[in-house]
């Protein structure tokens, strides 16, 4: 117990110099916060919107509504919102897959996409020109600049008749770069629309939602994706995704997902909706929870000697905080101690493992009430140089400080 007093006074001491930090996270909070609410009162929600349906799912009211609150949300034409949808890279599957073809081209803008998507969309050799191999559509990866910029110009003169789609990756994924911020996001759009406005600018929105007053549909983005386990959840959804934009491109998605002509009216919501329309209410506040956990994060590894990113006073465009560690073992330890410190399963040993989709092997901390929920306090890795690993998510600021305190605690106890 004293050992866990001195470290917990050495942490609210560090936590006590990020008050202009978690004031800001608390305006943007308050700000979506508001824009949820007001989406939920236009929409006119009440206890019938919430029962769950079988069968084809027709005339599903409570998915309709929801739905018509993630356009309200989002400022998109559209959305689907489904259960069926098992992982942020399954939504971006259908918004992509469902809006190309054999003769189109994909430009991904933001250099080489997450690891599982390279996979889905066929890209299985070195180099930044391809064809894919599920879809045979051609591909073209732009690297960002030096200082992880969107390489304006590359992009630009690299579009071409055939061009109906280009692809930012908001969140920095497995790499070393930075995650891209909505003011970087509009700069780009702007200029792909002066070369043709008809290319469908599709944003992978995963672990953005909510870190910013805007998303991506609010500066010119076609369409974008992510997951209901990630930060539009609020810790709560236990399944799904969602793709919010322009009708047209929304039902090509949904197409993909379900049958072409048929599309987003079938679908049933097999489990009770009460917890879809709760979890994404508070899915501000649990960002801004997320947020400031990281923040603090940051701020007491880098005190102690270790590179972060974001550092602690830096503006953030996702939830996710990396560290770099010394070694494999202490990576592996890390992700232990983020295990040890869970509310479930914290009884188990986290070990490295492959995983689909991924070349080096990973691992994952966190015991977490939705299974490989990552809006949940978790951390995971690949087992490769520079060894970062990747903080993110919080069922509250509470937890997660504890948590940390129990992270040096342990660390000091070695």
């Amino acid at each position: 117990m004293p050992l866990l007093l001195e470290v917990l006074n050495n942490i609210e001491r560090l936590e006590g110099e990020l008050e202009a930090e978690f004031k800001e996270i608390d305006k943007v909070s308050l700000l979506n916060q508001a824009k949820v609410l007001e989406a939920f009162q236009q929409e006119k929600v009440g206890m019938q919107h919430f029962h769950a349906t079988s069968g084809y799912g027709y005339h599903d009211l409570g998915r309709e509504t929801l739905e018509k609150i993630f356009a309200r949300v989002f400022r998109g034409e559209a959305a689907l919102v489904r259960q069926q949808i098992v992982s942020g890279t399954h939504a971006i599957a259908c918004a992509i897959l469902g809006n190309l073809s054999i003769n189109d081209e994909l430009i991904i803008a933001s250099g080489y996409p997450y690891e599982t998507l390279m996979e889905v969309l066929g890209i299985t050799t070195a180099g930044y020109e391809f064809v894919s191999d599920t879809a045979g559509f051609k591909i073209r990866i732009i690297p960002l600049k030096d200082d992880d910029s969107i390489d304006q110009n590359s992009l630009q003169d690299s579009l071409t008749e055939k061009t109906k789609m280009v692809m930012l990756q908001r969140s920095c994924g497995y790499s070393q770069r930075a995650s891209l911020s909505i003011a970087a996001m509009e700069k780009a759009i702007k200029g792909i629309k002066q070369v043709n406005p008809e290319i469908a600018v599709f944003v992978d929105n995963c672990y953005g939602e909510f870190v910013e007053l805007a998303e991506p549909t609010e500066v010119g983005a076609d369409l974008i994706a992510g997951s209901l386990i990630k930060n539009p959840g609020g810790c709560l959804i236990p399944t799904g995704g969602y793709i919010v934009g322009q009708e047209k491109l929304v039902q090509k998605a949904a197409e993909r997902l379900y049958a072409p002509k048929i599309g987003g009216e079938i679908g049933p919501s097999l489990l009770d909706l009460r917890i879809f329309y709760q979890g994404f209410f508070e899915a501000p506040h649990r960002v801004g929870e997320m947020l400031k956990g990281a923040v603090l994060a940051a701020q007491i590894f880098s005190k102690n000697g270790y590179q972060v990113s974001p550092i602690p006073e830096e503006s953030r465009t996702d939830i996710i905080q990396r560290i770099t560690l010394n070694s494999e073992q202490e990576l592996i330890d890390f992700c232990r101690i983020i295990q040890s410190v869970s509310p479930v399963e914290a009884n188990l040993l986290p070990e490295p493992a492959p995983m689909p989709g991924y070349k080096e092997r990973v691992i994952m901390g966190g015991g977490t009430f939705v299974a490989g929920s990552t809006s949940e306090f978790s951390a995971d890795a690949p087992l490769t140089p520079p060894y970062t690993i990747f903080l993110q998510g919080g069922l509250s600021y509470t937890h997660i400080k504890l948590s940390l305190v129990k992270v040096f605690q342990k660390k000091i106890a070695k």
